[in-house]
This record gives structure tokens, C-alpha cells and sequence, in this order.
């Protein structure tokens, strides 16, 4: 039996693949009131690195309690979680004095970047974020980072990619200025690598505003404006992620906490700045896709007021014509030159030649 078709339901499966609708959902239907449900990871991945000036120690481990007795060891520990169990991070928070308000944090989605200081425990929440070339979007991926003396916990949600394998690598190498530093440097180097691969990130979208811009110019269509419509909507996401880190790296800036040594103080101003022109980088963005869209429009504007220009001239040029037709055409007894041997002639050649001398008066005024 054939279903009954419905046009309201074809038309909205043509509209949403060309202007991304669904991306807006994503985008801006998210209620901070509303607690929405993480789901649970099907696979957990611990990696250790503990290390002094003279030796380090890299371990994978198998589960959580694993990691407990790297507490008050005398060497700095960096324990990365990749992928959140509530369980799992209970524990590991319970042991290493996590206060109960930053495991909520840390188990929860959609959080806006932040910065506390909890207990002697300083904790930070931000995003790393992703470029995705096959569908030209943003992806953003929640970590939460925890400093205690002599420890820093991060917590991923993707177990199958992070921006930090710069760091390991410097870990690695004796005496590099991280293995020489405490926990807070190590902090500060977190931080460093995702706001660097924030301008990764940019640079893909810098790509895709040069190319369409110079699609726009050369031979805009419909599907250039639905592409001008996407790319905004990442420097949304861009600008939504952006603009708190600067909050949150200023709180680490201003704070007072012993945690932090005043000699480390100078590489989070560091951050700052770069994240200070990441942002600024964003709104050119925003301005410069402003201006796509006027330049679209206007380009749009133009091609009617040139069909509209083409229109009128032939209109113009065909009434002459039209109107000798129309007084020999009357249904008179009389009309003068009806019955001349050459009267049809010149009635046809008048009305050729009066529209070529049209033509030749619209050109020399430059009228087209």
C-alpha cells in the first residue's frame, strides 16, 4: 500500500540538509536549569605519569583504585582519565579530598568554562575543541582538571583523542623544564596545548571563509548562503567557548592560592594574551561573515536590477511597435495609407528602425 505523501514533511527533509538546521538545535537548545544525564563510559583509559627532576614513571592502568596511592608520594603525579564513570570518579575525588560540588561539575555536560578554588583544591572546566572536515563543524570536547599539591587529575569524556601529546613528549625528556617545576607548571602546560589548538581550529575556519568568500564573489548561489549560515553558527560555538577561558585563566591570574608559585604566575599571563587574541581573531571572523552576507545581498540586489534593467529596455523597445500596430490594426473604414502598394513595408520597417534607433540613443547615454 503506497503512503500518503506529504508535502509539508518533503519540504522540510530538502530544507534541513542545505541550511543545517538541526546544527541550531545543537547549538543554542541548551537549558542550564534542566540536569541533563551523561551516559555512562564503555571504556576507561588511566595513564599515570610520575615524575621527579631524575626519573619518571608512565603506567596504564586498569582501574581506578590504582591510582590512589599516588597521593602525598613526594613526586608530582599527573593521572588522566579518559572517559567518566560517576563511580570511578567518586572514588578517585573521595581520596585525593575532591570536594563533592566539583565532582558534580566534573560528571555534568554543557557547562559554561569556568574556574573554583574548593578546599584547597583549585579546579578548572573548559573545552577542547575539534574541527570535523567532513561535516566543516566544531567539535567540543569537556575536560575538567583538578590541581592539588603535588597532583594534577584531568578528566576527558573521549578516550580516543586529546591535544596533549606534546606534553608527554616533553615529559619524557630529562631535564625539561617541566620535570624541573611543580604541579602548577604542569597545569599551565594543560592549559597551553587547548587554547594553542584553539588557533588550529581557527585556521580550519579561516579556510573556509576564504574559499567561500571567493565563491561569493565569483559565482554566488543559494548554497552559498546556506554555507554563510553554517560557518556562523561555528564561530557561535567558537565564541560560547572562547570568551570564559579568558575568565578562567585571569582567576588563576588573580589568585592567591599556595598552590600556585608566583614564578608560574608570568606563564599564565601568557595564556591569557593568547587567548585574549583568539577571541579577538573570532570577532573578525564575525565581522568579516557580516560582510559576506551584505556582499551577498547586494550581489543578489544587482543581478535583479540588472534582469529588471534587461526587462525594461525590451519593454521600452517593443512599444513603438506595439502602438503602430495597434492604430493600423482599428477596424476603420478609412485609415490613411491602407491601400498604398508599399504601405505594409514601411509600416514593418518603422517599426524595426524606430527601436535600433532607440537602441543607439540608450548606448550613446550609456544607459546599458
Amino acid at each position: 500500500m503506497l503512503k500518503e505523501l506529504r508535502p509539508d514533511k518533503m519540504l522540510k527533509s530538502l530544507i534541513q540538509p542545505i541550511f543545517g538546521s538541526q546544527r541550531t538545535k545543537e547549538i543554542l537548545h541548551i537549558n542550564p536549569t534542566i540536569i541533563p544525564t551523561r551516559e555512562e563510559a564503555t571504556e576507561v583509559q588511566i595513564y599515570v605519569y610520575d615524575y621527579n627532576q631524575k626519573e619518571l614513571a608512565e603506567k596504564e592502568l586498569s582501574n581506578v583504585s590504582e591510582a590512589l596511592p599516588y597521593v602525598n608520594n613526594n613526586r608530582i603525579s599527573w593521572i588522566n582519565i579518559n572517559g567518566l564513570r560517576k563511580t570511578d570518579t567518586e572514588l578517585i575525588a573521595g581520596h585525593f579530598g575532591i570536594h563533592p560540588l566539583v565532582v558534580e561539575d566534573i560528571l555534568s555536560i554543557h557547562q559554561r568554562p569556568k574556574m573554583d578554588e574548593v578546599e584547597g583544591i583549585m579546579f578548572c572546566l573548559l573545552n577542547m575543541l575539534y574541527f570535523n572536515s567532513e561535516r566543516r563543524s566544531v567539535e567540543v570536547e569537556q575536560i575538567s582538571i583538578v590541581l592539588g599539591k603535588d597532583f594534577v587529575i584531568s578528566f576527558q569524556e573521549d578516550a580516543s583523542r586529546d591535544v596533549f601529546n606534546p606534553l608527554r613528549h616533553r615529559l619524557k625528556m630529562p631535564g625539561s623544564k617541566i620535570r624541573e617545576r611543580g604541579a602548577d607548571y604542569l597545569l599551565y602546560n594543560l592549559l597551553d596545548l587547548i587554547v594553542d589548538n584553539y588557533f588550529v581550529v581557527m585556521e580550519k575556519i579561516g579556510d573556509q571563509i576564504e574559499d567561500l568568500e571567493e565563491e561569493v564573489i565569483r559565482r554566488h548561489s543559494k548554497r552559498s548562503l546556506a554555507r554563510i549560515n553554517q560557518v556562523r553558527k561555528e564561530l557561535i560555538v567558537l565564541k560560547r567557548n572562547l570568551a570564559p577561558v579568558r575568565e578562567l585563566t585571569n582567576g588563576f591570574i588573580r589568585s592567591e592560592n599556595e598552590l600556585l608559585e608566583e614564578r608560574t604566575n608570568k606563564y599564565f599571563k601568557d595564556v591569557y594574551d593568547h587567548i585574549v587574541q583568539a577571541y579577538d581573531l573570532s570577532e573578525n571572523y564575525r565581522d568579516v561573515m557580516m560582510s559576506m552576507q551584505d556582499l551577498y545581498i547586494n550581489n543578489v540586489n544587482l543581478r535583479m536590477n540588472e534582469v529588471m534593467k534587461v526587462m525594461a529596455i525590451v519593454t521600452v523597445l517593443l512599444a513603438p511597435p506595439t502602438v503602430i500596430g495597434g492604430i493600423f490594426g482599428m477596424n476603420f473604414d478609412r485609415i490613411p495609407f491602407s491601400h498604398q502598394p508599399l504601405a505594409f513595408y514601411s509600416t514593418v520597417a518603422a517599426m524595426l528602425l524606430i527601436p535600433i534607433l532607440m537602441l543607439i540613443v540608450f548606448k550613446k547615454r550609456g544607459w546599458f
